[in-house]
């Protein structure tokens, strides 16, 4: 009973503040804080509560998640506080201890931050209930970049009544306009185990968290100061590096460091000398059916901070990334050595800068067998927002990985975004054109495209059409398929039905369809896809499952290898794909899903088939996986079996102090591969890492042989240490 009345007296007081109130002044209290997860110091009674109202599955009902937020200053620190009541305490959800670990099982808060003032760019900040921390970039509303790492804290606390979280935020650890009156912000929770979210400020359906245009407005900001805006951060390094075929062991050290200087709090420079990325985490590895190349995330963390001002166009995604940093210091999977660079980036009042310039050394590659030399590699962007909706920009790269062609692409593009389309509703356009110049083939440099976008609950629906010149190069980005037009467009429709219906049990179902063409720069059929999924179900229990359609044509220029030995002849092929999907819940201690594709395969058959199974234990202390993928397939030209079989275990001693290992193994390759780290944050910004890969090769002297001999091994401790000024 008195959950009850907790739910109805929070139901009534969150709808009115959602509709009523969409700011809140920050306070700056007298009294210190002590960062333990609890709210009892005095300081926080004398800030006065917001409360969080449901969003999703059912805007603006009763809940029993009765949640209120809290927001001070302290010197130069943004602190921000959340209790969140919880009827079954017991149920709380916890799947990760891990920095930047998978949150979607688990009961966490979060907070972003619009500290420009333009209502497009800012920060993203979550915290599950063990004190895991997740953060990253906004750049768009749909997803935020979450690879960015910044310089915060945050501590959490159970309680009698549920959980609750201290998030300490120093305000020279990110960019913002001085003497803006007021901040973008908005406020989330999360309860995994009911999939019900509840948010401050535009609490419907058809709101993104990260849509900074539905936020409320954080007053009381515009004192704050960053001082020197200087954050030195030097590092070393040693390494143990092992070549057992060769017979060699080398021991290595390296010192280096970076430096940054925010030149004003709105615009960073990043300084880098001997650039080290020994702590960064191995590809995941993939199986590729297609006669294109896979995209690999960047992870390495200098080249991730400030990466959502080099966003171009809209919804470009894979099909074409004009400048992708995985170009930088890495070729045909080798490091290249960086001997220095530096970046900036940040806003000049209304103008956006991203700049990134990177001098690499000469290193032999030896894929390549041949010797690179170190060359300059340059991009740099530039966008104006017009209004708080229109934005034009452009973006330039000029320099080639391989340090011997010249190449230089040139690229303008602008989006049009409001979330007040028909009201309340998401509504996008955007388009851009560019060209190449340089050591570039003959033919059509320029490209150009454009896409319509509506985002929303219940209808998702877009169109895109790109085209890409046969001679348009990027050398700094990454575009599979050049010489080709693109047309694709999908339209989802998304209905919730009703609790009291007779598919009250069903959440929500996803009806999708999807097409897209793709002509050669001859105007040729190339690929045509049509996407259907008649039943894709989202269950009240979280579990959902999905079944499609997919009818297929390819036509192949030249011959295609899809396999060892098995190699498809130039000609026209249509086939039918089927596919069947189901997964549990994220929110549950063991976790399975499977996905298994079928029919017909160019002129043969092929079977596709992934399957995973995870446990986590009831603290997050202890997560395991198994991930495997198998393709079987029957050709005219042969039959191939490809595997790739995954594992992975994680203890966490706390949010800080994490070991992880991840061993992989594909019949591609032949080889099995293992990652072991462990990664101890002393406090933000100060952190030691100890990294031992090692990898065998499988020697097949018979069918059934499982010998397995030791190739290469590095053991790495690095450690950073970060000064402030």
């Amino acid at each position: 009973m008195r959950h009850r009345t907790w739910a109805l007296l929070m139901g009534s007081m969150c709808a009115g503040i959602a509709h009523g109130q969409s700011g809140i002044v920050v306070t700056a209290p007298a009294g210190s804080i002590q960062l333990d997860g609890r709210l009892d110091e005095s300081v926080w009674r004398q800030t006065a509560p917001i409360l969080l109202t449901q969003q999703s599955p059912r805007p603006g009902a009763d809940t029993p998640f009765g949640t209120e937020v809290r927001a001070l200053i302290s010197g130069n620190t943004l602190y921000l506080g959340f209790e969140c009541m919880d009827p079954e305490p017991q149920r709380i959800a916890i799947h990760s201890m891990q920095r930047d670990g998978d949150f979607a099982g688990d009961d966490s808060v979060a907070v972003v931050l619009d500290a420009y003032g333009d209502r497009r760019t800012g920060y993203y900040f979550r915290v599950n209930a063990s004190g895991a921390r997740a953060d990253g970039i906004i750049a768009g509303v749909e997803e935020p970049s979450l690879e960015w790492d910044g310089l915060w804290n945050a501590v959490t606390a159970r309680t009698s009544t549920g959980w609750s979280a201290e998030i300490e935020i120093p305000v020279n650890a990110i960019n913002f306009t001085r003497g803006l009156a007021q901040w973008g912000a908005n406020f989330e929770r999360y309860v995994a185990r009911e999939r019900t979210a509840l948010r401050w400020t535009s609490p419907t359906l058809d709101s993104f968290l990260y849509d900074l245009s539905r936020g409320g407005e954080l007053s009381g900001v515009e004192d704050l100061r960053q001082g020197r805006g200087i954050l030195f951060s030097p590092f070393s390094v040693g390494r143990m590096l092992n070549n057992f075929p060769a017979h060699t062991r080398a021991l290595l050290g390296q010192p280096g460091a970076d430096v940054t200087w925010r030149i004003t709090p709105q615009l960073a420079s990043v300084f880098t000398v001997n650039t080290d990325f020994a702590e960064t985490e191995v590809d995941t590895r993939q199986l590729n059916v297609t006669r294109f190349p896979l995209l690999f995330p960047e992870r390495r963390t200098f080249f991730l901070e400030g990466s959502n001002q080099f966003q171009f166009g809209l919804g470009l995604e894979e099909l074409f990334i004009p400048f992708f940093s995985r170009r930088v210091g890495l070729l045909e999977g080798e490091q290249i050595p960086i001997n220095g660079g530096v970046k900036l980036n940040g806003r000049i009042g209304r103008m956006n800068v991203g700049v990134l310039d990177v001098q690499t050394r000469d290193k032999y590659v030896t894929s390549l067998d041949s010797l690179v030399p170190g060359t300059n590699l340059f991009a740099g962007r530039l966008s104006y927002d017009v209004t708080s909706k229109f934005r034009v920009g452009m973006l330039l790269t000029n320099g080639s990985p391989d340090g011997i062609r010249r190449n230089t692409w040139t690229g303008f593009d602008a989006v049009w975004r409001t979330s007040e389309f028909m009201r309340n509703k998401n509504f996008l356009i955007g388009g851009w054109t560019a060209f190449s110049s340089g050591d570039v083939p003959a033919g059509n440099r320029t490209g150009w495209g454009f896409k319509v976008d509506y985002p929303n609950d219940r209808w998702d629906c877009f169109a895109s059409l790109n085209q890409f010149g046969e001679a348009m190069e990027a050398a700094l980005g990454f575009l599979p398929r050049p010489g080709t037009r693109r047309f694709e467009t999908a339209c989802e429709f998304k209905p919730r039905p009703r609790k009291d219906g007779p598919f009250g049990w069903i959440r929500q179902e996803f009806m999708e369809q999807r097409f897209y063409r793709v002509t050669n720069y001859r105007g040729e059929l190339e690929s045509q896809r049509f996407w259907w999924a008649p039943v894709n179900v989202l269950l009240e229990s979280g579990d959902r499952f999905e079944v499609n359609w997919v009818p297929w044509f390819e036509f192949l220029p030249a011959p295609f290898e899809i396999a060892d030995g098995v190699i498809l002849p130039i000609g026209k092929y249509r086939f039918d794909r089927f596919r069947a999907e189901f997964e549990t819940s994220r929110h549950r201690r063991w976790e399975f899903g499977t996905t298994t594709w079928f029919g017909t395969f160019y002129n043969g058959r092929l079977l596709q088939q992934t399957n995973y199974l995870r446990f986590t234990d009831r603290g997050g202390r202890w997560q395991a996986g198994l991930g495997s993928e198998q393709n079987f397939g029957t050709l005219a030209q042969g039959k191939f079996i490809q595997r790739l079989l995954q594992t992975n275990v994680t203890y966490a001693f706390t949010p800080n102090v994490v070991w992880t290992t991840f061993l992989q193994y594909d019949t591609e390759s032949q080889n099995v591969g293992n990652n072991m780290r462990l990664r101890w944050i002393i406090r933000p910004g100060n952190e030691l890492f100890i990294v031992w890969n090692r990898g065998w090769k499988r020697i097949l002297l018979s069918r059934d042989d499982l010998n397995l001999i030791p190739e290469r091994e590095l053991l790495a401790v690095k450690l950073r240490w970060t000064f402030r000024k």
